[in-house]
């Protein structure tokens, strides 16, 4: 019996966790599923005779290696900060391993000692990163292969809210770690590439500099700009092309509005506000505004960043209650965008029966025998409940199969690597499709010009 860890059970788990019982039986498999909370372990494995929890605190060292040295395949579901212990183990004791997470630098230093033991090290193989790369190499190395050029792309993807959950102004629940929405975008301006020029947006400019997408049976969306688009630039092998751009789905108007919380300095995460703890909402927005011993906080508000009464802005700053005076923030020594991001969850908490949405969207621009084309490619994926969200979904499936194919040697190639080769994604986009991940691809007018980054 061949025996897979998964260390980690959190809420990308539930489908990974899923796709293996599912398989147990006839891949001959035993999956341990290692967490220091052993109850969210033992909720994902239900009753299964193929499956065990086990209590796991990845900074124990020694239950970490004896769960390690006993597996034959390891993935690792823990915020990519925890990993590097995982992969230290694992070359120590020949297991190949598998992540969803970016690859770290720590994790690259890994890299000869991964090919010198024949160990793949699966890294971003997600949904973003992970799908994203797997379908536009697709595509890439299709136009390479029939000899165009490729001179742009660019690739959004958006965590959201299904339209038949989507119940406020903002068109945004939480579907994800809430902390990455309220400090998104900081640490460096956004860098990206058009028309050969670089450009470059300051977090204070970011979300009013967006673009326009329009999805068939989805409507419009619009998206800011990630913070550093070239970092694929050479992976993709895309050194010659004019426009190279990625960025963050949201609906349309949510920008806009996100941008009264970043003028104001409440999505900062660098120092800790006087007795936060007492402080009430209102205490907290008023912390940001001028002095005044006449007007009220809303007006001061309104007067600051120019809002008229009747925009819709408004409107979705009083739908989220920030200016209660009895609601109380209650962290101690809290931040800013700790603070906010409290108050976020009182309104964008996803209820019970929500469901969550990833749209993904892709634009390839090329040259083919003197002419210009454009290939637009898009994928929807809605969740099922709670637990078998559309996060989990696209995360949690790619790992598994990446981790299945690596246990069956249909993955050889050793080292530390992310899902850019035809030998990884090929197998894993066509059995996606059996879960109802695809992409609609289809030629469209090429269209150089974008007004978001001219």
């Amino acid at each position: 019996m061949r025996k897979i860890l998964v260390i980690g059970s959190g809420k990308s788990s539930s489908y990974l966790i899923k796709y293996f019982l599912d398989k147990a039986k006839t891949e001959d498999l035993h999956i341990i599923v290692g967490d220091i909370n052993i109850d969210n372990a033992k909720a994902l494995i239900g009753n299964s005779s193929y499956a065990t929890a086990k209590t796991l605190d990845v900074f124990d060292s020694d239950s970490r290696k004896e769960a390690i040295q006993s597996a034959d395949i390891v993935v690792s579901m823990l915020p990519a900060r925890f990993h590097i212990e995982v992969a230290k183990d694992c070359i120590t004791y020949g297991k190949n391993m598998v992540t969803a997470s970016y690859v770290s630098k720590e994790m690259q230093n890994l890299d000869e000692a991964a090919k010198e033991k024949g160990l793949v090290f699966m890294n971003e193989i997600g949904v973003d990163p992970g799908i994203d790369h797997m379908s536009a190499m697709k595509v890439i190395d299709e136009i390479r292969n029939k000899g165009g050029e490729i001179l742009l792309f660019e690739s959004f993807t958006g965590g959201l809210v299904a339209p038949e959950s989507d119940t406020n102004l903002w068109n945004y629940k939480f579907t994800w770690n809430p902390r990455n929405v309220v400090v998104a975008g900081q640490g460096g301006a956004a860098k990206f590439l058009q028309e050969g020029t670089y450009k470059y947006i300051p977090y204070n400019r970011l979300f009013r500099r967006t673009e326009f997408l329009e999805i068939e049976g989805y409507g419009r969306f619009e998206a800011y700009a990630n913070r550093d688009s070239l970092t694929y630039q050479k992976v993709y092998g895309l050194d010659n092309t004019k426009t190279l751009y990625r960025g963050t789905i949201r609906r349309v108007g949510f920008s806009r509005a996100w941008q009264m919380f970043v003028l104001l300095g409440m999505t900062d995460d660098n120092y800790t506000l006087e007795d936060s703890e007492n402080m009430t909402y209102r205490d907290f927005v008023n912390a940001f505004l001028p002095y005044s011993p006449t007007d009220s906080v809303e007006l001061k508000f309104r007067h600051q960043l120019k809002i008229d009464q009747d925009d819709i802005v408004w409107d979705k700053l009083e739908e989220l209650d920030i200016f209660s005076p009895t609601k109380k923030v209650g962290l101690k020594k809290a931040t800013p965008a700790q603070i906010l991001q409290k108050i976020l969850m009182d309104s964008w908490s996803l209820d019970a029966n929500d469901k969550d949405m990833i749209v993904m969207y892709h634009k390839f621009g090329y040259r083919l025998n003197g002419k210009m084309h454009q290939i637009d490619a898009t994928m929807v994926c809605k969740g099922e409940d709670q637990t078998y969200t559309a996060m989990a979904k696209t995360v949690g499936l790619p790992v598994a199969i990446a981790t299945m194919d690596i246990l069956n040697g249909k993955i050889t190639t050793p080292g530390v690597q992310i899902p850019i080769h035809k030998e990884v994604y090929t197998p894993i986009l066509k059995e996606l499709k059996q879960f109802g991940i695809e992409f609609s691809e289809k030629e469209v007018p090429y269209l150089s010009y974008n007004p978001l980054n001219s």
